[in-house]
């Protein structure tokens, strides 16, 4: 019986075997195909996680290098025989020591709103308008009995913007053509003339009316004749103030190619129209005849941009309607007290803070960075993190680089080549003042009344503040000293211009006379 179970237990094996060869044939299939599928998936996997690093790399790269050029042209030699190697080689490039070096970097902005934990404060601002816009909501149910939503004074602030397009094409059509034009014409002339002096006076007087004619007395007559409202004047006036930088710019950097080109081929290389045209419309005040440009437009991240600037438009409004109108709208029928205006302007403390960042969010990323898209312009550091500034010396340098970098290369650097560097805190202050004149008027033909507390607030208190929190101070309680500071004044600015609006339209003049229009009528105004 032994050998007959040896022999049959092999046979049931074998059987086993036989009768299932199907069976195993296809899980031994199955599993190589899920292998298979299971390589494939792991292989795209790994694709795609070497493409985000590589692309994750490149942008690391060109970081660090950007870093590298910019800090290999600060650190550039300056001695006199440096210099003077580069008055002979290059002319026109020697004037002042220092110029802007355009980068391809992104805004501060976009990058930290990759950090979850900041892209929350975003969203926090958000919250704020839904709320805003929830509790008008449900004002208007309760009081009408329906949504009403009134934006009349948003109508009124942007009325009459025919006016402004066509004085804009004007001013536009101005700066493309007539200073491009004599300087072509300039440029054509100058090597041949045996009267260059002559001549380069000539063109410079020609061209110094015709700013002083259209880019001046122009935008002036359009909003004064017109009686343009707020947000018009506005825009007509920054516009004014924008062309006359970017032309000035275009001039200051062409002007020495023709004065130093090469006076044996009589004639100068002047740059193409289309430079220029690109240049008055790309998000910069500082000229040159190409900048680095992004690969292609992303036409969603300027959807974003513009959508989130309409945001910041009407959350601009409701902070007016809301929190301003109802506080200043009768305060020059009460009593004057020192009291009364004390608690007003701490009440603005808040408005004209969130006034403040909303206008930093809209214009310098929001605005800026939509033109910078489509127009591939790939030098985004419009502002840098100036709400880290611990000196207002820094927060001066840091809030608005596009206009800080014109003063800079073209008014201070100037100035300090004309008197040989020295009187360095003289020219400061000079700076100080233009800039300082520059808001006011910008904002005395805008609300279309004289009020210096802009002027006052820059001038006087901005340059105390500039040499006593200097760059010095580092620390934590400087950061506090300077938010605290910039919370007040942004509520005396506030406080003081609605209080003046409304004085005058309580109070009008009987008789215009020069001293009434020039004093503040809120002083006197109690009907």
């Amino acid at each position: 019986m032994a050998p007959t179970e040896e022999t049959t237990e092999p046979t049931i094996r074998q059987r086993k075997i036989n009768h299932a060869p199907d069976e195993t044939c296809k899980q031994h299939n199955g599993g190589v195909s899920d292998h298979i599928n299971d390589l494939i998936e792991w292989k795209t996997h790994m694709e795609e996680i070497k493409a985000d690093i590589l692309e994750q790399l490149n942008s690391q790269m060109r970081i660090l290098l950007d870093k590298a050029i910019t800090l290999g042209v600060e650190s550039y030699p300056r001695n006199r025989k440096t210099v003077t190697a580069r008055i002979q080689k290059r002319p026109h490039e020697a004037v002042t020591e220092r110029k802007k070096v355009f980068l391809h970097r992104a805004s501060l902005l976009d990058d930290l709103m990759e950090i979850e934990h900041l892209c929350t404060i975003y969203h926090m601002f958000v919250a704020a308008l839904c709320v805003f816009v929830i509790s008008t909501v449900a004002v208007d149910i309760i009081d009408q009995g329906r949504i009403v939503l009134d934006f009349e004074i948003l109508f009124y602030t942007f009325g009459q913007f025919g006016t402004v397009i066509w004085s804009w094409i004007c001013m536009f059509l101005y700066t493309l053509l007539v200073p491009y034009k004599m300087l072509s014409f300039w440029g054509f002339l100058y090597p041949k003339s045996k009267h260059k002096l002559l001549l380069s006076g000539c063109v410079g007087l020609f061209l110094l009316v015709g700013q002083a004619s259209v880019l001046c007395v122009f935008p002036i007559y359009v909003v004064n004749h017109y009686r343009l409202p707020p947000a018009s004047s506005f825009i007509v006036i920054l516009e004014q103030v924008r062309f006359i930088m970017k032309s000035y710019s275009f001039l200051r950097e062409t002007a020495p190619i023709v004065l130093h080109g090469d006076s044996k081929e009589k004639k100068v290389q002047i740059p193409a129209l289309s430079s220029y045209l690109y240049f008055l419309f790309c998000p910069t005040l500082i000229y040159r005849d190409s900048y680095p440009r992004t690969p292609y437009i992303r036409w969603k991240f300027v959807a974003k941009n513009f959508a989130q600037f309409l945001g910041c438009l009407f959350f601009g409004y409701f902070i007016l309607v809301t929190l301003c109108i109802p506080v200043f709208k009768n305060m020059s029928q009460q009593p004057f007290s020192t009291k009364t205006l004390v608690l007003s302007i701490f009440h603005a403390t808040l408005p004209g803070t969130f006034v403040l960042l909303i206008s930093f969010f809209a214009f310098l990323h929001c605005w800026l960075n939509a033109f910078a898209e489509m127009l591939r312009f790939a030098d985004r550091m419009f502002y840098k993190d100036w709400w880290n500034s611990t000196s207002f010396s820094n927060y001066y340098r840091t809030w608005n680089v596009v206009v800080h970098d014109w003063l800079f290369y073209y008014i201070y650097q100037d100035l300090l080549w004309l008197f040989k560097k020295r009187f360095r805190t003289g020219v400061m202050l000079g700076v100080f003042l233009m800039s300082a004149i520059v808001h006011e008027y910008v904002f005395t033909l805008s609300l279309g009344f004289f009020y210096p507390v802009m002027f006052c607030l820059f001038a006087f208190f901005g340059v105390i503040f500039n040499f006593m929190i200097n760059d010095k101070r580092t620390g934590a309680v400087w950061n506090v000293m300077v938010w605290t500071f910039l919370f007040i004044g942004q509520g005396i600015q506030l406080c003081l211009y609605c209080q003046e609006w409304y004085a005058r339209i309580h109070c009008p003049l009987t008789e215009k006379t020069f001293w009434g229009l020039i004093t503040p009528r809120s002083w006197s105004c109690r009907s």
